[in-house]
């Protein structure tokens, strides 16, 4: 059994810090929704550590995996969770090009991230978007590592399911779901379409561009999609959390466009 002070579990305990999972293209999948994501494409797991109890109480999960059983201490130094459940993979990344999400226009529903920094809403946002149907989600600009530990976990397997790209320009990555037949609209407390009222809109090929958390979107990117939309309040709320707000914009053209077919 492995002990915290393993080298293997030296060397995947370094994987929390950013600059290592990009140098080596690896990350962590945290706890058995992730791992089950992980393991349905098996060439994407390195290597899985499980603590004894934890491989029992997956057997199911983990048939036919090489498992390297871990104490634990190691196990917890490879978790970010309070309570960690006692499964973690060590995965390849595997982010899509963002041409390859917008192929040929198949895509009809896509979330573009701009600058969304914290882990938990960008996570929250991606299974959003996969519990909506969508064909794709693109974290753009300064957005959170989409594989830092909490993006993964707070995407609760979803990270798996839902083709995501990484684009460093978000001004590259509106034009570039515009140029693909996409109706750009922009998620904003100012915008001049109210969503409750934006029903034959919403049925378009359509590609949600959210902000970041505490400023929204910078007035030069929002000027470039086709529409600004607002979510209405109707209480005495200010405003909404950002991932609140992607459920229901990305919901709501889920629903019209189902409605329009």
């Amino acid at each position: 059994m492995l002990s915290f002070n393993s080298g293997r579990v030296k060397e995947a305990r370094k994987l929390s810090r950013r600059s290592v999972r990009s140098e080596r293209r690896l990350f962590l999948a945290d706890g058995p929704k992730a791992v089950e994501g992980a393991l349905e494409v098996p060439e994407r797991v390195v290597e899985v550590f499980a603590t004894p109890a934890a491989a029992e109480q997956y057997d199911a999960l983990l048939a036919g995996v090489d498992v390297s059983l871990v104490d634990d201490r190691a196990l917890a130094s490879l978790s970010d969770a309070v309570n960690p459940a006692g499964v973690v993979a060590v995965c390849r990344h595997f982010d899509t090009p963002l041409d390859a999400v917008l192929a040929e226009g198949a895509a009809t529903l896509l979330a573009i991230c701009a600058d969304v920094r914290d882990p938990g809403n960008a996570g929250t946002v991606i299974r959003c978007a996969d519990a909506a149907g969508a064909d794709g989600v693109v974290l753009a600009g300064d957005s959170v590592d989409a594989y830092n530990p909490k993006t993964v976990r707070a995407s609760v397997g979803s990270l798996f399911h839902v083709p995501f790209a990484i684009e460093r320009d978000p001004v590259a990555a509106v034009r570039a779901a515009q140029a693909a037949g996409l109706t750009v609209l922009a998620a904003d407390g100012g915008g001049e379409v109210d969503l409750f009222e934006a029903d034959d809109l919403l049925a378009r090929p359509t590609a949600w561009l959210f902000g970041n958390e505490a400023w929204g979107l910078p007035a030069e990117l929002a000027a470039l999609a086709d529409h600004g939309v607002r979510i209405p309040i109707l209480g005495r709320a200010e405003s909404l959390n950002l991932a609140t707000a992607a459920a229901l914009c990305l919901y709501a053209s889920a629903r019209a466009g189902m409605r329009g077919h």
